[in-house]
């Protein structure tokens, strides 16, 4: 307690909820280095990893973490969690060859907690305080994660030091991890910032640094005294810089020509990989990989993990995993599920998860030659139904709260400008921190979310707040208005997405959007888009409007004998003459038949149709290189 009992003056008495002390967290960092002997620069560094120093106004995370330092108290955020709503109805699996797959299983709520997800109730042990000031107090949880840090140099035999390439083995205890990979591939992260610094104004307004040791070498020895176990990584398909393992998800036949949870393929020999796709659990690790491990439920080929980034791989990339809702998507794309719920604004994803995904992300773009663009890394909600039916069952995740901004940033492609003002074409990209649009329904229906940062833009049919928001004839068949739910994607747009423009009059602008001008708030002091170039589409001369596909598949002749041609169906879209939108992908028309468990009678089918993937809406959509011309943008 002999840094509790230094500490404690230097907390003064702030309530519950308070500030930190005078000097605000920099001053908050260096007091709770004094009292505890942890170099400030690995408070600094520990902590950026886990929040980028955001206090998130003593808010939980996904996993129920609080505060700059990420201390997890998961059973109390579980006691006052919102309750959880679905956000769609699709078939994962997408296919009309087969019987839509609709499985009803629950996330199980992975209990007993394990010591990852409870280190606040260490801290308060270690340090004297209350729980509940660690979770809302910034100094408090900041001396909270200082004493926890301490404790494992002690843990470790190793001797407090003043030198911060002593603490490796500390810092990789502090990550909860129960396994040396994971625990290893968080202090490198860890090291990895206290290296290169950096600076940043948080969440609070408060601006908080971290000057560069470009030379600093850890001794990383100290990690092989924890006894932490070796996880199984043969087979899996990962960055060296992430920790990966092996969890497979089961290839296995029920009778009556039933069987799960993928389909055996060979990509990319078979066909290119386009897409990796974005999605978030909606439940937490434990019961997560329950469910993803249960052979009569879907799949998806990774999943990471939210205190540390931690991943885990159930299904090869060659494979095709049940996940997108769409079977041309399927077919072409790797799955992501990221610990989250994207009707929880307020519960955060963590920066180990956000770098861990980006590594992860590059690696397989580098593999399979995918561009890092909003057109090839999609989120799930912009995946497009495949048919008119399936449209407004189709899932939303990640959601308005997933930061594609500070995810693209450590993808190494954050969204620039890349044309002059007046551009035919705009990358969406609001602050995320200031940009703050009112959403419904995180708790009930058409109750205030939390207010938050967020990706997306809001559009209207009009140059002003005081018009409708756009309508979406695919959600809404019967013409009935979107809204401001947090599921609801048929008026907004999301960052890196490109459009072209339509319109301008002072603060805002229109692009062409699900074949409408729509409008957005975009003024030049704070703008919510950037000018960029781009190719688009519109429809062929002397057409009046060309159909719009939520799926490229094979015209009828290309179908082999044994093998039942797809439908060609257009979604209740069109794209009028005179609008354009922007091309994201020129592709052949494909179908992977793999309707049996032997594998034997799986084709992939390829026809002479060609399409365009393009941005129509929210989501994008295709259409057939016949109906339409390719151009520059203009300006």
């Amino acid at each position: 307690m002999a840094g509790a009992a230094l500490l404690l003056p230097l907390l003064g008495a702030a309530p519950p909820g308070g500030d930190a002390p005078a000097g605000g967290l920099q001053e908050a960092f260096a007091a709770a280095s004094e009292a505890y002997d942890v170099p400030r620069s690995v408070l600094l560094g520990v902590s950026y990893l886990q929040s980028r120093w955001d206090t998130h106004a003593g808010a939980p995370s996904v996993v129920g973490g609080y505060g700059p330092m990420h201390l997890t108290d998961a059973r109390a955020a579980l006691a006052t969690a919102p309750p959880h709503h679905a956000e769609g109805t699709e078939d994962p699996r997408g296919d009309d060859s087969r019987p839509p797959l609709l499985p009803t299983a629950e996330v199980p709520a992975g209990t007993p907690l394990p010591a990852r997800l409870t280190t606040l109730t260490k801290a308060a042990e270690l340090t004297g305080l209350p729980p509940e000031r660690l979770r809302t107090d910034p100094a408090a949880n900041i001396a909270g994660g200082a004493a926890l840090l301490a404790e494992a140099q002690r843990e470790l035999g190793a001797p407090a030091s003043d030198d911060p390439a002593d603490w490796y083995g500390a810092v990789a205890r502090f990550s909860g991890a129960d396994d040396s990979a994971t625990a290893a591939a968080y202090a490198n992260d860890v090291y990895d910032v206290l290296r290169t610094g950096g600076a940043r104004v948080t969440d609070a307004g408060e601006r908080v640094a971290l000057a560069a040791r470009p030379d600093l070498v850890p001794d990383t020895a100290r990690l092989r005294q924890a006894g932490l176990r070796t996880a199984d990584a043969e087979g899996t398909e990962c960055p060296p810089t992430v920790s990966c393992e092996w969890i497979p998800a089961p290839y296995e036949e029920f009778g009556d020509g039933d069987y799960g949870n993928h389909d055996l393929a060979d990509r990319p020999r078979s066909q290119d990989i386009d897409y990796i796709v974005v999605h978030d659990t909606e439940g937490r690790w434990e019961g997560v990989l329950k469910m993803v491990q249960d052979p009569t439920y879907v799949s998806w080929h990774y999943s990471l993990r939210s205190t540390d980034g931690h991943i885990a791989q159930h299904v090869k990339a060659k494979d095709v995993a049940w996940h997108a809702g769409n079977w041309f998507v399927n077919a072409k794309s790797v799955g992501l599920e990221h610990e989250g719920f994207l009707a929880s604004p307020d519960a955060w994803y963590t920066e180990a998860m956000y770098r861990s995904s980006a590594r992860l992300v590059r690696y397989l773009a580098k593999r399979y030659g995918i561009p890092l663009d909003r057109q090839h890394i999609l989120g799930h909600d912009t995946v497009p139904g495949p048919t008119p039916a399936t449209v407004p069952g189709m899932h939303t995740d990640p959601g308005p709260y997933w930061d594609w901004q500070h995810y693209f940033t450590l993808l190494g492609r954050p969204f620039r400008p890349t044309a002059g003002r007046g551009s035919g074409v705009v990358t969406i990209r609001p602050d995320y921190a200031t940009n703050r649009p009112e959403f419904t329904g995180c708790v009930s229906r058409g109750e205030p979310c939390a207010v938050h940062g967020s990706s997306a833009v809001r559009l209207y049919s009009g140059p002003g707040e005081e018009y409708p928001l756009i309508k979406d004839i695919g959600l809404r068949p019967g013409g009935g208005d979107s809204t401001t739910g947090v599921n609801d994607i048929g008026s907004r747009v999301s960052t890196g997405q490109q459009y072209a423009v339509a319109d301008r009059a002072g603060d805002w602008t229109a692009i062409w959007f699900l074949g409408q001008k729509a409008w957005f708030r975009n003024p030049a002091t704070s703008p919510a888009a950037v000018p960029a170039r781009g190719v688009v589409v519109t429809p062929k001369e002397g057409r009046t409007s060309v159909p719009v596909y939520g799926r490229a598949y094979p015209e009828a002749s290309a179908y082999p004998a044994g093998v039942p041609a797809q439908p060609v169906t257009p979604l209740p879209y069109r794209l009028p003459a005179g609008q354009r939108y922007v091309v994201g992908e020129r592709l052949p028309g494909q179908y992977y038949y793999a309707v049996a468990y032997d594998t034997d009678s799986h084709r992939v089918v390829t026809g002479q149709d060609v399409y365009y993937q393009i941005q129509y809406g929210h989501r994008v959509a295709f259409v057939r290189a016949a109906d339409v011309d390719v151009v520059p943008s203009a300006g």
